[in-house]
Protein backbone atom coordinates (compact mmCIF):
# COMPACT_ATOMS: atom_id res chain seq x y z
CA UNK A 1 0.00 0.00 0.00
CA UNK A 2 1.34 3.57 -1.08
CA UNK A 3 1.83 5.69 2.11
CA UNK A 4 0.17 9.35 1.51
CA UNK A 5 3.81 10.86 1.31
CA UNK A 6 4.17 9.32 -1.52
CA UNK A 7 0.84 9.67 -2.93
CA UNK A 8 1.60 13.54 -2.76
CA UNK A 9 4.84 13.65 -4.14
CA UNK A 10 3.47 11.93 -7.09
CA UNK A 11 0.86 14.25 -7.41
CA UNK A 12 3.30 17.58 -7.47
CA UNK A 13 5.55 16.10 -9.98
CA UNK A 14 3.06 15.75 -12.18
CA UNK A 15 3.77 19.68 -12.45
CA UNK A 16 6.80 18.84 -14.33
CA UNK A 17 5.85 15.90 -16.68
CA UNK A 18 6.27 17.99 -19.24
CA UNK A 19 10.00 19.17 -17.97
CA UNK A 20 11.35 16.15 -20.30
CA UNK A 21 9.47 16.08 -23.48
CA UNK A 22 11.78 15.05 -26.47
CA UNK A 23 11.26 13.61 -30.09
CA UNK A 24 11.37 10.33 -29.47
CA UNK A 25 9.10 9.39 -26.39
CA UNK A 26 7.42 12.69 -26.12
CA UNK A 27 6.25 12.98 -21.94
CA UNK A 28 7.86 9.64 -21.44
CA UNK A 29 10.57 10.98 -18.86
CA UNK A 30 8.27 13.01 -17.28
CA UNK A 31 5.95 10.37 -16.92
CA UNK A 32 8.67 8.05 -14.94
CA UNK A 33 10.09 10.62 -12.92
CA UNK A 34 6.38 11.18 -11.96
CA UNK A 35 5.84 7.61 -11.31
CA UNK A 36 8.99 6.83 -9.49
CA UNK A 37 8.27 7.98 -6.02
CA UNK A 38 5.65 5.21 -6.13
CA UNK A 39 7.35 2.39 -8.28
CA UNK A 40 10.29 2.42 -5.91
CA UNK A 41 7.97 2.19 -2.68
CA UNK A 42 6.13 -0.87 -4.81
CA UNK A 43 9.15 -2.91 -6.32
CA UNK A 44 12.09 -3.28 -3.66
CA UNK A 45 13.68 -5.81 -6.35
CA UNK A 46 16.41 -4.18 -8.75
CA UNK A 47 15.19 -5.99 -11.30
CA UNK A 48 11.62 -5.77 -10.86
CA UNK A 49 11.95 -1.98 -10.04
CA UNK A 50 13.67 -1.50 -13.50
CA UNK A 51 11.29 -3.70 -15.41
CA UNK A 52 8.23 -1.10 -13.50
CA UNK A 53 10.06 1.59 -14.81
CA UNK A 54 10.15 0.07 -18.32
CA UNK A 55 6.94 -0.05 -18.76
CA UNK A 56 6.87 3.99 -18.83
CA UNK A 57 9.55 4.65 -20.68
CA UNK A 58 7.22 4.16 -24.25
CA UNK A 59 5.64 6.71 -26.60
CA UNK A 60 3.23 8.72 -23.87
CA UNK A 61 1.95 11.66 -24.91
CA UNK A 62 -1.94 13.56 -23.11
CA UNK A 63 -3.33 16.59 -22.34
CA UNK A 64 -1.69 17.60 -18.90
CA UNK A 65 -4.88 18.32 -17.26
CA UNK A 66 -4.87 14.36 -17.27
CA UNK A 67 -1.93 13.60 -16.43
CA UNK A 68 -2.58 13.51 -12.71
CA UNK A 69 -6.34 11.19 -13.24
CA UNK A 70 -3.65 8.56 -15.66
CA UNK A 71 -1.19 8.83 -12.78
CA UNK A 72 -3.29 7.63 -10.15
CA UNK A 73 -4.92 5.00 -12.23
CA UNK A 74 -1.49 3.86 -13.26
CA UNK A 75 -0.50 4.15 -9.66
CA UNK A 76 -3.36 2.29 -8.61
CA UNK A 77 -2.66 -0.90 -11.34
CA UNK A 78 0.52 -1.24 -10.56
CA UNK A 79 -0.14 -1.63 -6.95
CA UNK A 80 -2.35 -4.94 -8.12
CA UNK A 81 0.51 -5.88 -10.43
CA UNK A 82 2.96 -6.24 -7.51
CA UNK A 83 0.84 -8.02 -5.70
CA UNK A 84 0.11 -10.82 -8.45
CA UNK A 85 -3.39 -9.67 -8.84
CA UNK A 86 -2.55 -8.20 -12.48
CA UNK A 87 -0.83 -9.44 -15.58
CA UNK A 88 2.28 -6.66 -16.27
CA UNK A 89 0.86 -6.49 -19.85
CA UNK A 90 -2.63 -4.97 -18.93
CA UNK A 91 -1.06 -1.69 -17.93
CA UNK A 92 0.30 -1.24 -21.96
CA UNK A 93 -2.96 -1.94 -23.26
CA UNK A 94 -4.58 0.38 -20.25
CA UNK A 95 -1.98 2.99 -21.67
CA UNK A 96 -3.04 3.05 -25.36
CA UNK A 97 -6.78 3.13 -24.79
CA UNK A 98 -6.86 5.74 -22.43
CA UNK A 99 -3.98 7.81 -23.34
CA UNK A 100 -4.64 9.13 -26.84
CA UNK A 101 -8.67 8.98 -25.68
CA UNK A 102 -8.12 11.25 -23.24
CA UNK A 103 -5.43 13.55 -24.89
CA UNK A 104 -8.45 14.03 -27.49
CA UNK A 105 -10.96 14.78 -24.75
CA UNK A 106 -8.52 17.28 -23.16
CA UNK A 107 -7.76 19.07 -26.42
CA UNK A 108 -11.45 19.62 -27.33
CA UNK A 109 -13.27 20.50 -23.83
CA UNK A 110 -10.60 21.84 -22.29
CA UNK A 111 -8.06 23.91 -25.25
CA UNK A 112 -10.93 24.39 -27.15
CA UNK A 113 -13.95 25.10 -24.94
CA UNK A 114 -13.05 26.12 -21.04
CA UNK A 115 -9.42 28.12 -21.77
CA UNK A 116 -10.99 30.02 -24.91
CA UNK A 117 -13.90 30.75 -22.42
CA UNK A 118 -11.63 31.76 -19.85
CA UNK A 119 -9.36 33.96 -22.34
CA UNK A 120 -12.39 35.87 -24.27
CA UNK A 121 -14.38 36.44 -20.85
CA UNK A 122 -11.14 38.38 -19.03
CA UNK A 123 -10.48 39.96 -22.42
CA UNK A 124 -14.17 41.94 -21.94
CA UNK A 125 -13.58 42.58 -18.09
CA UNK A 126 -10.66 44.16 -19.12
CA UNK A 127 -11.96 46.39 -21.93
CA UNK A 128 -14.86 46.73 -19.66
CA UNK A 129 -12.49 48.32 -16.56
CA UNK A 130 -13.13 45.53 -14.19
CA UNK A 131 -9.80 44.66 -13.70
CA UNK A 132 -10.35 43.44 -9.74
CA UNK A 133 -12.73 41.19 -11.52
CA UNK A 134 -11.00 40.20 -13.99
CA UNK A 135 -8.06 39.18 -11.57
CA UNK A 136 -10.63 37.29 -9.12
CA UNK A 137 -12.19 35.24 -12.07
CA UNK A 138 -8.75 34.01 -13.00
CA UNK A 139 -7.52 33.40 -9.59
CA UNK A 140 -11.15 31.39 -9.15
CA UNK A 141 -10.60 29.41 -12.53
CA UNK A 142 -7.03 28.59 -11.74
CA UNK A 143 -7.91 27.08 -8.12
CA UNK A 144 -10.79 25.38 -9.48
CA UNK A 145 -8.22 23.50 -11.87
CA UNK A 146 -5.81 22.32 -8.84
CA UNK A 147 -8.69 21.00 -7.24
CA UNK A 148 -10.31 18.84 -10.28
CA UNK A 149 -6.46 17.44 -10.44
CA UNK A 150 -6.44 16.60 -7.36
CA UNK A 151 -9.47 14.88 -7.46
CA UNK A 152 -9.21 12.96 -10.45
CA UNK A 153 -5.56 11.93 -8.97
CA UNK A 154 -7.33 11.01 -5.64
CA UNK A 155 -10.11 9.19 -7.58
CA UNK A 156 -7.33 7.26 -10.21
CA UNK A 157 -5.50 5.56 -6.86
CA UNK A 158 -8.62 4.72 -5.33
CA UNK A 159 -11.09 3.65 -8.12
CA UNK A 160 -8.39 3.05 -10.96
CA UNK A 161 -10.21 1.39 -13.90
CA UNK A 162 -13.21 2.29 -12.88
CA UNK A 163 -12.59 5.90 -12.94
CA UNK A 164 -12.00 5.73 -16.43
CA UNK A 165 -15.35 4.05 -16.90
CA UNK A 166 -17.01 6.70 -15.02
CA UNK A 167 -15.89 9.41 -17.15
CA UNK A 168 -18.15 8.30 -19.75
CA UNK A 169 -20.66 9.73 -17.46
CA UNK A 170 -19.43 13.35 -17.74
CA UNK A 171 -20.64 13.76 -20.99
CA UNK A 172 -17.47 15.99 -21.68
CA UNK A 173 -17.57 16.19 -25.41
CA UNK A 174 -21.62 17.50 -25.36
CA UNK A 175 -20.65 19.64 -22.36
CA UNK A 176 -17.27 21.28 -24.42
CA UNK A 177 -20.08 21.93 -27.37
CA UNK A 178 -22.35 23.92 -25.01
CA UNK A 179 -19.51 25.89 -23.89
CA UNK A 180 -18.08 26.71 -27.22
CA UNK A 181 -22.17 28.21 -28.26
CA UNK A 182 -21.39 30.26 -24.71
CA UNK A 183 -18.12 31.68 -26.49
CA UNK A 184 -19.87 32.32 -29.66
CA UNK A 185 -22.02 34.83 -27.29
CA UNK A 186 -19.03 36.13 -25.62
CA UNK A 187 -17.01 36.88 -28.52
CA UNK A 188 -19.93 38.85 -29.98
CA UNK A 189 -19.55 41.23 -27.04
CA UNK A 190 -16.05 41.48 -27.59
CA UNK A 191 -16.21 42.37 -30.99
CA UNK A 192 -18.82 44.86 -29.69
CA UNK A 193 -16.46 45.95 -26.83
CA UNK A 194 -13.52 46.73 -29.34
CA UNK A 195 -15.72 48.47 -32.29
CA UNK A 196 -15.00 51.64 -32.65
CA UNK A 197 -17.72 54.29 -33.41
CA UNK A 198 -21.68 53.64 -33.02
CA UNK A 199 -22.83 50.17 -32.52
CA UNK A 200 -26.16 49.61 -34.56
CA UNK A 201 -28.26 47.15 -33.09
CA UNK A 202 -29.72 45.23 -35.59
CA UNK A 203 -26.21 45.19 -37.30
CA UNK A 204 -24.74 43.38 -33.85
CA UNK A 205 -27.59 41.08 -33.79
CA UNK A 206 -27.26 39.50 -37.18
CA UNK A 207 -23.68 39.31 -36.41
CA UNK A 208 -24.50 37.62 -33.31
CA UNK A 209 -26.78 35.17 -35.13
CA UNK A 210 -24.55 34.45 -37.71
CA UNK A 211 -21.78 33.33 -35.17
CA UNK A 212 -24.14 31.24 -33.35
CA UNK A 213 -25.82 29.68 -36.70
CA UNK A 214 -21.92 28.60 -37.23
CA UNK A 215 -20.97 27.66 -33.94
CA UNK A 216 -24.32 25.20 -34.11
CA UNK A 217 -23.26 23.80 -37.76
CA UNK A 218 -19.90 23.10 -36.83
CA UNK A 219 -21.10 21.40 -33.26
CA UNK A 220 -23.73 19.58 -34.12
CA UNK A 221 -23.74 19.27 -37.91
CA UNK A 222 -19.81 18.71 -38.06
CA UNK A 223 -19.82 20.77 -41.30
CA UNK A 224 -16.47 21.73 -42.68
CA UNK A 225 -15.02 25.01 -41.41
CA UNK A 226 -13.63 25.45 -44.74
CA UNK A 227 -16.83 25.01 -46.47
CA UNK A 228 -18.40 27.34 -43.52
CA UNK A 229 -15.78 30.42 -44.83
CA UNK A 230 -17.18 30.03 -48.41
CA UNK A 231 -20.34 30.17 -47.02
CA UNK A 232 -19.64 32.87 -45.32
CA UNK A 233 -17.93 35.16 -48.24
CA UNK A 234 -21.21 34.06 -50.37
CA UNK A 235 -23.04 36.00 -47.58
CA UNK A 236 -20.80 38.86 -47.88
CA UNK A 237 -20.65 39.80 -51.48
CA UNK A 238 -24.44 38.62 -52.45
CA UNK A 239 -26.89 38.33 -48.98
CA UNK A 240 -25.72 41.17 -47.41
CA UNK A 241 -26.47 43.89 -50.41
CA UNK A 242 -29.48 42.74 -50.20
CA UNK A 243 -30.31 42.78 -46.53
CA UNK A 244 -29.22 46.24 -46.17
CA UNK A 245 -32.12 47.57 -48.25
CA UNK A 246 -33.97 46.17 -45.70
CA UNK A 247 -31.93 46.57 -42.48
CA UNK A 248 -29.89 49.87 -41.92
CA UNK A 249 -26.37 48.82 -41.91
CA UNK A 250 -23.88 51.09 -40.53
CA UNK A 251 -21.04 51.91 -43.62
CA UNK A 252 -18.00 49.97 -43.01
Amino acid sequence: MLTARTLITCFLRTYLVGTGFNTRGLQNTGLVFTMEPGLRELYKDPDALREARGRYLELYNTHPFWTPLLVGVFLSIESHIARGNLPAKMLGSVKETTTYTLSAIGDSFFGGSLLSMWALSTVCMLVSGFDSIALAWTLLLFAALQVFKFFTFVSGVRNGLQMITSLRNWDLINWGEKIKIVNSFILVLMLYLFWPGTHSIPEWLLIAGTLLSASFVVGRLHLSRVLLVYLLLFLMFFILPWISKVIPLSPI
